[in-house]
């Protein structure tokens, strides 16, 4: 049976924008919660500035609040080499570092250029591998910019190229503000795994536009092999106008589960975690498989 891993970032990526602020251990029980529903690998904060994501204020709380799991990938965002020496000095085993597609966004995300973010993000990579760590490249507004419009494809593939070189665990497509469509991203995806083989392509979408599931079928068929989801549809970036939640986590579980890719995750398990998710943050959440009746009647 193909299979696809799922990485949770509800805890990074859902958690960031929200108003309400979490506590450290509503965080941590999120966290408790994905893993027993399958998650192995987790983006559990993010070691930035806190005056400009006040959500992620208590990261190196949150690190050492981790459990003790052999099987669990713990990963951390991080934007420049402070960040990441932070995280590493925590109980982190992978740092993200994050390259931008587009000059406008990478200055008003990360205070560089679009070249000075991947070369950033290659440094990343090397300080993880030189402390026994791993690494992942992601590379934002794959699919369109908020400030510049549309991101010519052949510039993805060669900063795709460029991040492979420094041999991160994967290299991902974001599609930072929710505009790619599926043959868009078919294309982009089979382009890039093509360039960077063999390492991994991971794709992750917002559903601002509602086309968050649709693309991640249309990736995982141009070979995606790892999906970023949230459980909910929670999330946003406080750096990009308009963008709105990630693609659900039980929503893309239903989605594969049906079409035999085999994920590791239990539905039912995020499901439940999803709708406890709900009540933590006040407010329903956009995921749709959660509140639909069960399909098979005998399962979730």
């Amino acid at each position: 049976m193909p299979s696809v891993e799922i990485v949770e970032v509800a805890p990074r990526d859902g958690l960031q924008n929200e108003a309400r602020l979490v506590s450290t251990a509503q965080k941590l029980e999120l966290i408790g919660r994905a893993i027993a529903a399958g998650a192995r690998r987790l983006e559990v904060t993010s070691f930035v500035n806190p005056r400009r994501v006040p959500q992620m204020a208590d990261a190196d709380e949150v690190a050492k609040g981790l459990p003790e799991r052999g099987d669990v990938t713990f990963i951390a965002l991080v934007l420049n080499r402070r960040g990441a020496e932070r995280a590493l000095a925590a109980r982190i085993d992978e740092l993200g570092a994050v390259c931008v597609a587009s000059d406008t966004f990478a200055m008003r995300n990360q205070g560089q250029t679009s070249a000075e973010s991947l070369e950033v993000a290659r440094e990343t990579v090397a300080l993880a591998k030189a402390a026994g760590r791993g690494a992942q490249i992601t590379v934002a507004t794959a699919f369109g910019c908020p400030f510049e419009g549309e991101v010519p494809l052949a510039r993805v593939v060669e900063m795709a190229k460029r991040a492979a070189d420094a041999a991160p665990r994967e290299v991902g497509l974001a599609d930072t503000i929710g505009v790619a469509v599926p043959g868009q991203v078919g294309e982009a995806v089979a382009r890039v795994v093509e360039a960077i083989a063999p390492i991994p392509v991971r794709v992750h979408f917002h559903d601002t536009r509602n086309t968050a599931i649709a693309n991640v079928w249309a990736a995982v068929q141009a070979g995606a092999t790892v999906v970023d989801a949230a459980l909910g549809g929670l999330g946003g970036c406080p750096f990009a106008p308009g963008a709105s939640g990630n693609v659900a986590t039980e929503d893309v579980l239903y989605l594969l589960d049906r079409s035999g890719i085999a994920t590791g995750y239990d539905r039912a398990g995020a499901i439940a975690a999803a709708t406890w998710l709900a009540d933590v943050i006040g407010r329903d959440l956009s995921g749709k498989v959660r509140c639909a009746p069960a399909f098979p009647p005998a399962a979730t």
